[in-house]
């Protein structure tokens, strides 16, 4: 009894800390595991063939993720992945560019956002393909239904899955967002969401998937506990830079 006592007193003694500290580079947790090749637009960040991040082809030669995923280290793209311990359907390819959004801030965190330019083109089949972006003016409602992926983190602070895992979110007004993150919600180019199941450590730079588009990537969460009701999970908003990815895409075909 003693010892649950003295436990309870020290869990008391730490609530006051657990602020809504934005926290970057957030695997899902609450989800379940993707049917193998379901979501063959993404792809695992990797450095030392650990992974880092998520991403996802939106071209042959184009990999968008978030722009807090480049951590100075050159950074391997696995693509054609399920379980992360087996290469017989995934390849590795190394990345010639990165190009983070010209206006990126990592504290406090904006345009969170980064195009990777491929070494040479993926090959298309049944286990790689690229995902749809949001035309212009399309933004997704509050309300919406939608999924996100990736190989971080099952729980907060716990290991991160080797099998691809996905979870459903549904989005949440602006305002709500606001109240929720104060200045760090930036509502022109981000966008929160909040379900069962949703974003950890590890999922950064993976999509927001609402129907058959990829309409956020991945960008931050609270600090102390993933998938926070109080603090939904925040993606850069795809829309807001549709302008900035066409002008990048054009210029990689001369690059």
């Amino acid at each position: 009894m003693t010892i649950i006592i003295i436990s309870l007193l020290l869990l008391a003694s730490l609530l006051p800390h657990l602020t809504f500290t934005a926290h970057v580079n957030v695997s899902i947790v609450n989800g379940r595991e993707a049917k193998p090749h379901s979501r063959p637009y993404m792809v695992s960040l990797q450095v030392n063939r650990q992974h880092i991040c998520g991403g996802f082809l939106i071209s042959k030669k184009l990999v968008l993720t978030a722009a807090h995923c480049r951590n100075g280290y050159e950074i391997r793209v696995v693509v054609g992945a399920h379980d992360l311990r087996y290469s017989k359907c995934s390849y590795v390819i190394r990345v010639k560019s990165y190009i983070p959004h010209p206006g990126y801030k990592r504290n406090p965190i904006q345009n969170d956002i980064m195009l990777l330019r491929l070494e040479k083109k993926v090959k298309l089949n049944n286990k790689v393909r690229l995902i749809s972006l949001p035309k212009k003016g399309k933004d997704v409602k509050p309300g919406t239904r939608c999924s996100v992926a990736g190989w971080g983190s099952l729980w907060t602070n716990g290991p991160q899955s080797c099998r691809l895992m996905e979870a459903f979110t549904t989005t949440k007004n602006k305002v709500d967002c606001q109240r929720r993150w104060g200045s760090q919600f930036i509502s022109s180019q981000m966008i929160c969401a909040y379900g069962s199941g949703g974003s950890c450590n590890g999922d950064s730079g993976g999509p927001l998937v609402c129907g058959n588009t990829a309409v956020g990537v991945t960008s931050f969460g609270h600090r102390y506990l993933c998938n926070s009701p109080q603090h939904p999970n925040v993606y850069t908003k795809i829309s807001a830079y549709l302008q900035w990815i066409n002008k990048m895409e054009k210029l990689s075909d001369f690059m």
